[in-house]
This record gives C-alpha cells, sequence and structure tokens, in this order.
C-alpha cells in the first residue's frame, strides 16, 4: 500500500531538503487562496489534518529503528500517511474552484480568470522545481542528478492546477450552469482514474523521455512506475475531484442548505466507500492487469470517499465543536511553510533525532517537538507583522 512520502520515498525521495529563502515562504499557500480572500475555516481544519498526519507519518518513518518499522503501531503509521496527499490535493481542488466561482462574481472575464489561475499553477510548480534543486544542493556529493526530476507533490499540485485553469476556461463562465461544471469536473476525474491502469502498464509512453514520462506514470529513471511518485495519473485526479466539491461548494443551493448538504456529503461518502470495495469483490475486472492499492479507479472511489466524510467532520467540528484558538485552522494556513521546514528537522541534517535510531516513545516525544516547533512557526508567520518588526529594528539600530 502506497503511503504519503514514506518507505521508500521518505529515505530516498525528501533527504536532506533544504528551506526557502523568506521571499518564497511570504507567498501564499499552493492549495489556499491568496491574501486577504475569505477563508472557510473547515478547509483550514481539514488541511491542517493533513499536517498532522504528514507529521507523524515522516516522523516514525525517518527515526524508528529497523525492529520498530516491523510493529503494527509502524504499520497504522504508514496507513495514515496515505490520506495526506490526496487531502492536499483535494483541497487544492476545492480552493481553486471556490476562488474561480468569486472571480466570475466580480464580473472578471474568462482569459483573466485563466491567465490568473494558471500562472498561480506555474508559479507552484516552479515551487516544486526549486524544492528538488535545494534538495540536491544540500546533499551534493551523493544525492544522484536523477533527483533534480523527481515529481514530487508539489509538483504535481501545480501541474494540476494548470490543468484546471484549462478545463475551467473551456467552461462559458457564470453563464454556465453550476451542475454542468460539476459534471465537467467529475468527468476529468474519473477519466484521469480509470486511464490509469493502462498508462502504468500496458500504455505506458516509452517513448516520451523519462523525466516527462515520470509525469504520466511515475517511471522516474527506474524502467517501472514508482508508488512514491506523484504523477498526474492517477493523483491529478484528486485535484479534479476537489474541483467538482468545490463548484458544489460554492452553489447558492448548497449555501443555503449547508448543514442537511454536509450530511448527504458523508452519506455520499460512506457509499463511495461500500461501493469500491464491492467493485474490488467483484470475479472480473476492467484492466488486464489489476492494482487494487495503486492504480485502481476502485481505490480512488474509495479515498474520495474518506476526503467526503473527512471534510463534513471537519464541518460540523468548526460549527458545533471547541470553540476557540485551533492548532489545525493555524497550521492549515500555513501548510507549505511548514511542509517545507519540517522535512529539514525530521529528515534533513538538521534532525532532531538520529534517523532509525529511535524506539516508538521517543519518536512519539520528537513528533511531539516538530509539532510544537511547526505550530509556532505558523503563528509567527500569520500573527507577527514582520514588516513592523523589521523597521522597528533598523530604527533600532539606527538610533
Amino acid at each position: 500500500m502506497s503511503t504519503y512520502t514514506s518507505g521508500r520515498a521518505a529515505r530516498e525521495a525528501i533527504t536532506d531538503r533544504a528551506m526557502p529563502d523568506r521571499q518564497l515562504l511570504n507567498q501564499p499557500m499552493p492549495d489556499q487562496p491568496r491574501p486577504g480572500s475569505s477563508r472557510l475555516a473547515y478547509i483550514d481544519w481539514t488541511r491542517g489534518l493533513a499536517c498532522i498526519l504528514m507529521f507523524q507519518t515522516h516522523c516514525y518513518d525517518s527515526w524508528l529503528t529497523p525492529e520498530a518499522r516491523k510493529s503494527t503501531f509502524f504499520m497504522y503509521s504508514q496507513l495514515g500517511g496515505t490520506m495526506p496527499a490526496p487531502l492536499f490535493l483535494f483541497l487544492a481542488g476545492v480552493s481553486f474552484a471556490l476562488v474561480t466561482e468569486k472571480s466570475w462574481g466580480k464580473g472578471l472575464s474568462p482569459n483573466q480568470i485563466f491567465r490568473t489561475t494558471f500562472r498561480r499553477g506555474a508559479e507552484i510548480f516552479a515551487l516544486g522545481l526549486l524544492f528538488r534543486l535545494q534538495a540536491y544542493v544540500i546533499a551534493w556529493g551523493w544525492s544522484p542528478w536523477t533527483d533534480l526530476f523527481r515529481v514530487d507533490i508539489l509538483n504535481t499540485i501545480g501541474v494540476s492546477m494548470m490543468l484546471m485553469a484549462c478545463v475551467c476556461r473551456m467552461l462559458s463562465g457564470p453563464a454556465a450552469s453550476v451542475w454542468k461544471r460539476v459534471g465537467v469536473a467529475a468527468a476529468t476525474a474519473a477519466a484521469i482514474s480509470l486511464l490509469t491502469p493502462p498508462l502504468w502498464t500496458t500504455w505506458r509512453p516509452h517513448w516520451l523521455p523519462w523525466p516527462i514520462q515520470s509525469y504520466i506514470d511515475g517511471v522516474h529513471n527506474l524502467g517501472e512506475p514508482q508508488a512514491w511518485l506523484f504523477p498526474i495519473f492517477p493523483w491529478s485526479a484528486f485535484a479534479f475531484a476537489g474541483l467538482a466539491a468545490g463548484f458544489v461548494l460554492a452553489s447558492r443551493f448548497f449555501r443555503e442548505r449547508d448543514l442537511r448538504s454536509f450530511a448527504w456529503c458523508s452519506v455520499l461518502g460512506v457509499g463511495m466507500i461500500f461501493l469500491s470495495r464491492w467493485l474490488d469483490r467483484q470475479p472480473r475486472q476492467l484492466y488486464a492487469v489489476y492494482d487494487y492499492w495503486h492504480t485502481s479507479p476502485n481505490f480512488f472511489l474509495l479515498r474520495v470517499g474518506i476526503l467526503l466524510i473527512i471534510l463534513s467532520a471537519a464541518f460540523a467540528w468548526c460549527r458545533w465543536g471547541f470553540r476557540g484558538f485551533s492548532p489545525l485552522i493555524q497550521l492549515g494556513k500555513t501548510s507549505l511553510l511548514v511542509y517545507w521546514v519540517h522535512i529539514e528537522l525530521v529528515y534533513g541534517r538538521l534532525s532532531i533525532l538520529r534517523k532509525h535510531a529511535q524506539s516508538i516513545p521517543t519518536a512519539s516525544i520528537g513528533l511531539g517537538v516538530i509539532f510544537a516547533l511547526m505550530l509556532l512557526l505558523s503563528v509567527a508567520r500569520t500573527r507577527v507583522k514582520w514588516d513592523e518588526v523589521w523597521v522597528g529594528w533598523r530604527k533600532t539600530a539606527a538610533a
């Protein structure tokens, strides 16, 4: 079962990554609207949950001893690690739809919206390339040059956003029915999912250079598709599923009936899970090579069902749960920042614990430290007025 940059991915894909510079960290998150736009708390809460699941997956994978990695505890830890990547991509699609709907409501032309959203996707893709470049520079001397072309989660979010911009441009703006937008987004997600099994097996594009082919089937330079990478097929399908969900969330029909709609959303999620398991048990399958846990549309269906249940639960918690400061909402506001920084503190040269040498209790303490540090960093990023701090420091220095 594939986990979110765990196992081999954790050891090979994200070792010794560097922190970006201040200008990079001050950019908006790749899966969020730009600063100043209105937020939906349950979306940030869900994104924060993805951060927590990501922290625990990476910490236990990096620090546990070989013996501890054989435990049931570690197995369930890595099982939880299968959800952050789908969550980040799904929420990228949700936020994309909300921003696009808001732009249509402001009367912006389809071309203006396309240029803005496509450029934003290109920026995130560029961040993904910079992420790989910094990882290579930090690991200079023992990291292979092929790591520069590894397809990581930021690359896929950027490509997915550019693809969503193209799809939304083909729609006829605010005059189009919301259900048309939902249908096109959902159909695109289904098409990507349905094409994944043959593109990983019998239809592999061998004629492409491997750095390009890797964006299709995650082959990298290893000759076979790698489950620990994030190619367009199947991962972009989660972004388009989120785009469909986002158009529903932005609709007037949903806003006027949000409680009932989220209840039906959770019911739909449960139904998708049962349908996925039923389809998996059928004696005949559509594909010559069937791999439920990596390429099957049935597994995609199950995970989208889980995503809908999580989103509904997040809405319920933010509506009726504890009121006050929420660590998950806080982390969700700065998911790119904490993602980037925690990698160096878990897998990099600045790892706070010695790698592959810790017991489960010790690694759990380390996880608590990482959580606290990332929360403090997030609060500092969003609540401290750094421009005023800088001006005050300069005045003090000049005095």
